[in-house]
């Protein structure tokens, strides 16, 4: 290679490497040092986050009144019954036991009642012939009426054993779906202080609700019929759809926190929901449609030689102030902010105008050197 022709190589890549330079350090426009976001029209959803569990709207707990063995099971866990249908039996040996002996007091009862009827009747005859005095008539009277008495207590006895034999057969008092059975055959209950859980019977899972906690700051935005979208875990790729379906009074109050309980109802017609999943709910509170917006990052941004704080810039948005990028350079500019929905932030007042672009972040020289396309090596 001749010598002309080796020197205007390197002269041609001295003059690329110096323009390169000059376009990365010294030629660059100003605006390209801020990354911008026009102001646009469009519309804006305010909700509200929470997590609940999905319940079934009606969940009755099976117990039983009388204690005994469990001698039977007719149902098991996912098992479809009707009102009425028999869950389980007792072993009914000690309650029949308590029957017979309860007909047998009735029995003797009904014995004294008649010999009590006799001397009532014999003492009346007697008195009428002056051959007993009127306290013996009223001693036989006293006896008749406590015969009397003890015969409707025997009855009573009866009745309470029998209706004790009829608790041992476990019935199903609503429709629906058991969705846990807690005892097992030859287990023991005792419902001597406390009624035992047998059974849990939910009364239709096609319809379903959701328990969330909804924070006091923003309870007050919540209304009936309002519409609300969840995810479970399961199926995070599917969005569901819920609507407000009551607004607990009694708040719940935890290390000074306090709560509500909003309960939300689902359709669940095919069943994919179940009982005890978690739910991530989003209430929609407020609707704007066609507003002046600016992206939250816009409300964010602050200039590195800025003075001091501003005002009200918030995490989510929410502060009353913007910098619009003119002639490469950042001009504040303040605004009067309404709703916001985590991206966005409707613009009620300022003079900003649709197409305005706003600074959302500076773009560091480091970041631009390092993500420069072409890097020149001499070697």
């Amino acid at each position: 290679m001749s010598r002309k022709l080796m020197l205007s190589l390197i002269l041609l890549v001295l003059a690329v490497a110096g323009w390169l330079a000059w376009r990365q350090w010294g030629g660059a426009s100003p605006a390209a040092a801020y990354k911008t976001q026009a102001v646009d029209r469009g519309d804006i959803v305010e909700t509200i986050s929470a997590n609940g569990t999905l319940n079934p709207v009606v969940l009755v707990n099976v117990g039983t009144q009388v204690s005994g063995t469990i001698k039977r099971l007719y149902a098991d866990f996912n098992s479809a019954v009707k009102k009425g249908a028999v869950l389980a039996e007792l072993d009914p040996a000690l309650i029949e036991a308590q029957l017979r002996q309860d007909q047998a007091n009735l029995a003797n009862a009904e014995a004294n009642l008649n010999l009590a009827r006799a001397k009532d009747k014999r003492a009346k005859e007697l008195f009428a012939q002056q051959f007993v005095s009127q306290e013996a008539l009223d001693q036989a009277r006293q006896a008749l009426e406590s015969a009397q008495a003890q015969v409707e207590l025997a009855r009573a006895q009866v009745a309470r054993s029998r209706t004790n034999l009829n608790y041992s057969v476990i019935r199903s008092p609503v429709d629906g779906v058991v969705v846990a059975r807690n005892v097992d055959v030859g287990q023991t209950v005792a419902a001597s202080f406390q009624t035992p859980t047998l059974f849990q019977i939910a009364g239709d899972l096609k319809a379903m609700q959701i328990d969330t906690s909804v924070a006091e700051a923003d309870i007050g935005k919540v209304q009936i019929g309002q519409v609300a979208r969840f995810t479970v875990d399961t199926f995070m790729e599917r969005e569901f759809e819920a609507r407000v379906k009551q607004i607990r009074l009694n708040p719940t109050v935890q290390q000074n926190v306090v709560t509500y309980n909003v309960v939300l109802l689902v359709d669940n017609p095919e069943g994919r929901l179940l009982p005890g999943m978690t739910a991530h709910v989003s209430i929609d509170v407020g609707r704007h449609t066609n507003v002046l917006r600016v992206p939250n990052a816009a409300l964010r941004y602050q200039p590195k030689d800025a003075e001091g704080g501003r005002n009200g810039g918030k995490g989510k948005g929410g502060g009353n102030q913007v910098y619009k990028l003119v002639q490469g350079k950042p001009v504040p500019v303040k605004i009067k902010p309404g709703a916001s929905d985590g991206s966005f932030t409707e613009v009620k007042g300022g003079e900003l105008k649709p197409g305005d672009a706003v600074i959302v972040r500076e773009l560091a020289p480091s970041q631009d050197k390092k993500g420069s396309a072409f890097q020149f090596r001499l070697f």
